[in-house]
């Protein structure tokens, strides 16, 4: 069993210094060395370039390296089923969330849900959706929730519920005025947006493209919050956002939308988790209560 050797290669990887793991891990020096050579031993590969000054992992290394992490991760996921009842849910569960659903939709859920599953813990992670779905295959998250889809074959993704996204401006934006504007209207516009890698940056680039609209230029803000201040600061832009992001920013009357004719912008939320999450009993507890929003 190469349980202790994979985790000892992973500490490694991540902190690339031999003392250094071997702290964490509570084992001397030449124990992390024996399982590093084991470990090349058995794949016939080198994992690690040393130097004097530093260690640096090689391509192989990098493939053992996500394969590892899910190794470990149902070794000791598989241990604690085993010690739990089968029918209670309790211990933890680490929920992964793009920003637009874990700011603005997933915080009234996780009241109601912590009520039902009082003995269960939660921890929230809130990552772009590049970075959630890289969680969940990684294991560092039990379950992800993102903005659209994901190309990952190995994942399971299903829709929770839509989500409509609006334009929204300053107040006082020239377009503001109109009754209804046209998608002609766009053109020559400032966007502030999202990160490369958040699906509401996806989504914008896909209304961009698909309407052959033509940018000024783009202001990128890694955050929600962020875009919402800057639009209004008063800088004459636009901001494609979810209806759940800017909900109270309208009713303040501190933002406002711009309606198009014959145009509406609604996506999918989706949840994503890897099949060996299927019968851990705190994932499906959350997947059926989100199913039933």
């Amino acid at each position: 069993m190469y349980y202790d050797a994979l985790r000892t290669f992973v500490t490694l990887a991540e902190v690339k210094n031999f003392t250094k793991a071997a702290e964490i891990l509570h084992i001397s020096q030449p124990s992390v060395s024996l399982h590093i050579k084991n470990l090349e031993k058995e794949f016939q590969t080198k994992l690690f370039i040393r130097s004097p000054k530093s260690l640096k992992i090689t391509p192989t290394g990098e493939i053992l390296y996500g394969r590892a992490k899910q190794i470990i991760h149902i070794y000791e996921q598989t241990k604690q089923d085993i010690l739990e009842h089968h029918h209670d849910v309790k211990g933890k569960l680490t929920i992964g969330a793009s920003f637009t659903i874990g700011e603005y939709i997933l915080p009234s859920f996780l009241v109601d849900f912590q009520a039902q599953y009082p003995n269960l813990k939660l921890e929230v992670v809130i990552g772009n959706t590049e970075e959630i779905v890289q969680s969940v295959r990684l294991f560092k998250v039990d379950i992800g929730l993102i903005e659209g889809q994901t190309n990952e074959k190995e994942l399971l993704v299903e829709p929770f519920m839509d989500d409509e996204l609006f334009i929204a401006a300053p107040k006082g934006h020239k377009l503001t005025g109109r009754k209804e504007a046209r998608i002609e209207d766009l053109h020559n516009q400032v966007w502030v947006t999202r990160e490369e890698g958040s699906g509401t940056r996806e989504y914008l680039e896909h209304v961009i493209r698909s309407n052959g609209l033509k940018v000024e230029s783009f202001l990128t803000i890694s955050s929600n919050q962020g875009i919402k201040e800057t639009l209004i600061s008063g800088m004459e832009a636009l901001s494609l956002l979810s209806l759940h992001v800017i909900e109270r920013d309208l009713t303040n009357k501190v933002l406002s939308i711009i309606p198009l004719k014959d145009h509406t912008f609604k996506r999918k939320l989706s949840m994503v988790y890897s099949p060996a999450m299927k019968s851990k009993m705190n994932v499906a507890a959350f997947v059926e209560e989100l199913s039933k929003r």
